[in-house]
């Protein structure tokens, strides 16, 4: 089955999608091992991942590329990437998705916000008319070669202009052909309840930690009525606080000690990244390779 077609079939099922956004290619591997039917690459992990910056939307378009086309070649999960705000007009966005599509991920964000845009859960944002936002997503649903490849919408304007607005900006948007509906930021179970049933279409929610969104279970989620719900920071923010602990030990004790169990093994460590099979290749095309030097040595 096509990775589109995969996770296309996941958002329609009746149980709800988690879809945590991996820090880079390792992340992915675990995501996959843990046992996660999709996940994601998201703007605030490549902006870490490349250039250590906040979420600040000032990454190019083929650096965002780059991230996510290492994710899914890291993974045989389907990828939903992180498309910004399309980086620029309706003619920027035209090539966004065919270089994303291009890319193998299964699905793209794309959304409302002014670039360069911040991360949801930031004050501050500025956001686009509808009818611009319309004709990206109207346009992006025109581009992708793949019907299963699905557009979601994602609405900035909750902080901005209100939950009235949001609502109509998502019926906007659905109208237009995006397939999934995203506000970020939503600050109360009514503003949830009001998206899940208020536009017909599939609904996401985002969860971070120490946001603005009510800290709520899947379960939670699915019984208001979300399909979908992604942890954008949760993998960046994990490792970060991770590696300052273990460092600030490290220092502190000026040796290893007392960090023994915060870590993987590098037996661990090269089982989990596959390195056993790689070797088993390398063995195998030894043998090839030997099987054929005597055969020439026969024929010589």
């Amino acid at each position: 089955m096509k990775k589109t077609t995969n996770f296309k079939q996941l958002v329609l099922n009746k149980t709800i999608l988690m879809c945590p956004i991996a820090h880079d290619p390792l992340c992915a591997k675990i995501i996959e091992q843990t046992g996660f039917q999709v996940l994601s690459s998201g703007g605030l992990a490549c902006d870490a991942i490349k250039m250590g910056v906040p979420d600040t939307g000032i990454l190019t378009l083929t650096e965002m590329v780059d991230c996510a086309s290492r994710i899914v070649d890291a993974t045989d999960l389907p990828v939903l990437a992180d498309g910004d705000a399309g980086h620029g007009n309706v003619t920027n966005l035209i090539r966004t998705v065919q270089i994303f599509e291009k890319a193998g991920v299964a699905a793209l964000m794309i959304e409302d916000q002014e670039e360069p845009t911040r991360c949801g859960h930031i004050a501050g944002k500025r956001i686009v008319t509808p009818e611009e936002m319309a004709a990206k997503i109207k346009a992006a649903v025109e581009t992708r070669k793949d019907p299963d490849f699905m557009i979601m919408a994602r609405g900035d304007s909750i902080a901005v202009n209100g939950i009235d607005d949001a609502i109509a900006r998502g019926k906007t948007y659905r109208k237009a052909g995006a397939d999934i509906i995203l506000f970020d930021a939503l600050e109360s179970i009514e503003q949830m309840k009001r998206v899940a049933t208020e536009i017909d279409a599939p609904s996401a929610v985002s969860m971070v930690s120490g946001g603005r969104t009510p800290n709520l279970s899947c379960d939670e989620f699915q019984e208001i009525g979300f399909n979908l719900v992604v942890y954008p920071t949760f993998c960046t923010c994990l490792i970060a606080k991770a590696v300052k602990t273990a460092m600030e030990t490290i220092y502190k004790n000026r040796s290893l000690a007392g960090t023994e169990d915060k870590i993987l093994g590098l037996e661990e460590y090269n089982e989990l990244v596959g390195l056993s099979e790689i070797r088993e290749k390398e063995e195998h095309y030894k043998a090839y390779c030997e099987e054929i030097a005597a055969d020439f040595s026969v024929r010589r």
